[in-house]
């Protein structure tokens, strides 16, 4: 019997499961036919959903069971359970549900419920704008007008985007997709079909020149102007380049855009030789992806360890010795001052054969557009907790919104890919009337060869780092404090734990 329910995905959920066999709390993975539910108790309810996550199939059994939600182990997104609704992202598609019996002491699953409708959001007509104009093209953005479709907005939607594809999976750009494990089918969010039938104006290849506050207009860099009852600005940020001799050359990139990521996949068919400036997360994940193609990989940073001032010492410690293992090599404490033709000089003195340089030194936010209209800035553009600016009816997201974190205490800015859809999201509810407040912890994750970290928080400073398990055997989950306080937690294949210092820090922030 085991072994057929092995072959099958678990057991039969029509059969029935004993009620004493499912905790309150607890699941089971099982198949309804050929289809793979999870079957979830809470409290004296059972709720049976997809098996996967909507985002990229994590098997949601290892998740995290919050109220009447079900969060994802590896990106933590979050499905309502009886709705089966992605409630977070980065997940922006529903899991299936199937109606549920309990009778004679066990929980019977019967067929696959209907897709739910999300209710609208109860909105006066004074709240509710008839013209919406986004700023951008990247995670906040399309999250944004996603929700407003999604909560059956009907007025008008226009996105402007300076890039020449449609909103993609940009984390992919410098994971799977440059290492050639994922095909260029899987970048875009949504198929190019999805912008017309859900009525937004997609408008690619154009830039906004300035916000004309006082009439509500934005004005295009072609002297063309687009109305706005709300605005948002989701412009995101832009690589540091370097400022050296040589940095101009065609076989220099950095790595943004899916047309840079194209550019360095092209360059990579011929190039041998790599020279990565910057040991940062895009770096590294460069020089996996790019190791992974066969190329050989010199890393160039001025830090004595990648990653300490973020991860501290002994996950920079691991991460170096991961990327060494697969042989990256590491030139640290050192810069490059010159790119002469095929050759990178250094510091040191030393000099490395480049075929091809990839820079990952950093990103500054794109504020120019903000600034000039005269909103309120500070290294980011400055938002209220419900990321309205200080013009009313104009909010921020993404990584140019610099907010008021609950979880910290202070306003902060931060560039992950999570962060900046969930900011979307809530954008979107605001520009709806709603006065919902950004309070989502911070998440992100990293991939480096078949190892990710995953990391929850935001924690700048920190004055005692807690270890469980074991860093170097891929096994540990560390705790940032400060005064006793946890402020974040990174984790390599403990991310049961991770989801629950997620909760933790909600709750701790709440308070």
């Amino acid at each position: 019997m085991a072994e057929e329910q092995a072959k099958s995905g678990g057991p039969d959920l029509q059969q029935g499961i004993a009620l004493a066999q499912l905790a309150d709390g607890g699941m089971i993975a099982g198949h309804v036919g050929d289809d793979q539910v999870l079957l979830v108790r809470r409290g004296d309810e059972a709720f049976a959903v997809g098996a996967q996550c909507s985002h990229y199939h994590a098997p949601l059994a290892d998740g995290l069971v919050v109220g009447d939600t079900l969060r994802c182990p590896w990106h933590h997104a979050c499905f309502d359970l009886r709705t089966g609704e992605a409630l977070r992202a980065p997940a922006l598609s529903p899991i299936d549900c199937w109606s549920v019996e309990t009778r004679d002491g066990k929980i019977f699953v019967g067929g696959k419920k209907a897709p739910a409708t999300p209710q609208p959001l109860r909105a006066t007509v004074a709240s509710t704008p008839d013209k919406i104009v986004i700023v951008g093209g990247g995670a906040a953005a399309f999250a944004a007008a996603e929700m407003l479709r999604r909560q059956q907005y009907r007025g008008s939607i226009v996105m402007l985007s300076e890039e020449d594809a449609a909103p993609i999976d940009r984390p992919n750009l410098s994971k799977d997709y440059l290492a050639g494990n994922a095909p260029e089918d899987w970048m875009p969010l949504r198929a190019a079909s999805f912008y017309s039938d859900s009525g937004i104006d997609l408008r690619l290849k154009t830039g906004a020149g300035e916000i004309a506050v006082r009439s509500r207009e934005v004005v295009l860099t072609d002297g063309s102007k687009i109305p706005y009852d709300r605005l948002l600005l989701a412009t995101g940020a832009e690589p540091v380049r370097l400022s050296i001799p040589g940095a101009d050359q065609p076989h220099v990139h950095t790595l943004r855009s899916l047309a840079d990521s194209r550019a360095i996949v092209e360059r990579a068919k011929t190039a041998r030789r790599v020279v990565v400036v910057g040991a940062s997360f895009i770096g590294l994940e460069v020089a996996a992806a790019l190791r992974a193609r066969g190329l050989e990989v010199h890393v160039v940073a001025p830090e004595k360890r990648p990653m300490e001032r973020i991860l501290g010492p002994e996950m920079g410690d691991f991460v170096r010795s991961l990327h060494e293992e697969h042989g990256v090599v590491f030139h640290l404490e050192d810069t490059v001052d010159a790119i002469e033709g095929k050759r990178a000089r250094l510091k040191s003195g030393a000099t490395l054969e480049a075929d091809l340089v990839v820079c990952g030194v950093g990103v500054r936010p794109r504020i120019d557009l903000a600034s000039k209209a005269g909103f309120a800035v500070d290294r980011g553009i400055v938002v209220d907790a419900c990321l309205e600016t200080n013009a009313p009816g104009v909010f921020a997201a993404g990584d140019i919104a610099r907010w008021p974190d609950p979880h910290s205490g202070s306003l902060i800015r931060v560039e992950h890919w999570v962060v900046a859809q969930r900011q979307g999201q809530t954008a979107a509810l605001n520009m709806l009337g709603q006065r919902e407040k950004f309070t989502a912890v911070p998440f992100f994750w990293s991939q480096h060869y078949d190892v990710q970290i995953n990391y929850v928080g935001h924690a700048e400073a920190w004055d005692e780092l807690a270890i469980e398990g074991n860093v170097a055997a891929r096994d540990c989950l560390l705790r940032f404090k400060s005064k006793g306080r946890m402020l974040a937690a990174a984790s390599i294949f403990r991310d049961l734990e991770n989801l629950k210092a997620e909760v933790a820090m909600e709750q701790d922030g709440s308070r």
